[in-house]
């Protein structure tokens, strides 16, 4: 199995299911979704196995604001994938930084964006807290904080 990866049409339906994977708060992906871009990693049978988000946040500047991979596909290098191809992404579209977000609680995904070349530029103290109505817990630790991640290309 290749999967491939494509940017979704915007008369396509957003895959909700994966895009709350990464972000269980649809108001806030209602919320950025018209002024982002979407890419999807399908299966040969057009199952979409993940999905990214691009948003340009600044001149020069893209923010992968939701990477998510299908919860029986992870751990099968699709992650990385994504990742990879965001960066391609942001490169061919001329961008000179790349940012990502993630919880404190996030161990997986800390370690795959810094495989990836990211690195700790800062944290957003309780943002989780303050933007989510329910707590949410990632390997038993509560996720109250954003650590920001940059990537110069």
């Amino acid at each position: 199995m290749d999967p491939k990866i494509r940017k979704l049409s915007s008369n396509e339906t957003p895959p909700m299911d994966l895009l709350l994977l990464a972000d269980p708060n649809e108001s806030i992906v209602r919320a950025y979704w018209d002024r982002a871009e979407c890419y999807i990693l399908e299966s040969e049978k057009s199952e979409v196995l993940g999905v990214y988000v691009l948003l340009k946040t600044r001149p020069g500047t893209y923010e992968i604001i939701n990477v998510a991979v299908k919860e029986t596909e992870q751990g099968k290098g699709f992650g990385k994938k994504l990742v990879l191809h965001a960066i391609s992404q942001a490169k061919e579209n001329g961008i000179h930084s790349l940012e990502i977000g993630t919880g404190n609680a996030g161990i997986g995904q800390l370690s795959l964006y810094q495989k990836c070349g990211f690195r700790i530029t800062g944290i957003d103290f309780d943002f989780f807290t303050k933007n989510y109505p329910e707590p949410i817990y990632e390997n038993g630790i509560l996720c109250r904080d954003m650590i920001r991640m940059s990537l110069d290309l």
